[in-house]
């Protein structure tokens, strides 16, 4: 079901669900990727404070590269990022002519979920210890109250479209998929297929986990950090891109095994001392 084209954004700026970056760990990526004919959605989808991030270009650019008659495998690790360009993705991967296979890998949250779902409905595949996570829409905009509640007019209409989606890619019914989004529900491997979200688990064989990302890590914890604290993602970009040469490395994310639930009562780490840090930076 692709979303349409003419979706705007009417002023509203997608963000990434704090808790979703808290959980997330960038260090998971396959074990084995075959160049000639895979794509690699690994970290924020949009332009991130890198500069980089998983963009429609980017995706555009490799499948063109593929060729359009040619299968593609999506490997995914990502937490998430602006809904829309999350949505661009997903149409531009209905568009190829070739099979799409998805892959999560580690987690696959909110855009990046919606990616996921652009694969053949019997080529979803998720790694037992990796997590889908599906939430309502989240964002942050500007303005005075009649803006305001244009803007959750929008945005409810948009969740409704995107429970749309999950309903047409999954066995649930419209009620239990918009409770799960109510409640920003974290999907586990094989739950995620009793629920029919993904055809089937992956091998364990096809995980890898990078060792040499460390420094990024932990200017994401810091990210996380102040996007729970309501920073905007364009002051937080700059500030981390002053940061990263010479923050300490850290270690974040969910690990292979990692004790979160299936819905919203998950335990999310505590990173209280990071929201006082970033405060702290904010008000130099």
């Amino acid at each position: 079901m692709p979303f349409p084209k003419s979706f705007t954004q009417s002023g509203v700026r997608c963000d990434i669900s704090p808790r979703a970056q808290e959980l997330w760990n960038p260090a998971i990526q396959a074990a084995v990727e075959n160049t000639e004919s895979t794509i690699t959605v690994y970290g924020i989808i949009g332009e991130d404070w890198y500069g980089d991030g998983v963009t429609l270009k980017r995706i555009d650019a490799a499948l063109r590269s593929i060729g359009n008659d040619n299968d593609v495998t999506v490997y995914i690790n990502s937490p998430g990022g602006d809904m829309f360009e999350g949505i661009a993705i997903y149409n531009r991967f209905l568009e190829h002519k070739g099979k799409v296979t998805t892959k999560v890998l580690g987690l696959a949250a909110s855009a990046a979920s919606v990616i996921y779902m652009a694969g053949a409905d019997d080529a979803r595949f998720i790694a037992s210890t990796a997590f889908l996570m599906i939430h309502n829409c989240w964002v942050y905009t500007v303005g005075n109250r009649h803006a305001l509640r244009n803007v959750a007019d929008d945005m409810e209409e948009f969740d409704a479209a995107m429970v749309d989606l999950y309903v047409d890619g999954s066995d649930q019914s419209e009620k239990n998929i918009t409770k799960m989004m109510d409640e920003e529900t974290f999907i586990r491997g094989k739950k995620a297929v009793e629920l029919g979200f993904a055809s089937d688990t992956l091998s364990a064989d096809e995980i890898g986990e990078s060792t040499d990302n460390a420094n990024a890590n932990s200017l994401r914890k810091v990210d996380a950090a102040m996007a729970k604290a309501g920073v905007p993602r364009s002051e937080r970009r700059q500030l981390l891109q002053d940061l990263k040469s010479s923050t300490p490395s850290a270690v974040g994310g969910i690990k292979p095994g990692a004790g979160v639930s299936d819905t919203q009562n998950a335990v999310a780490p505590d990173l209280s001392a990071l929201i006082s840090a970033s405060k702290t930076i904010l008000i130099k």
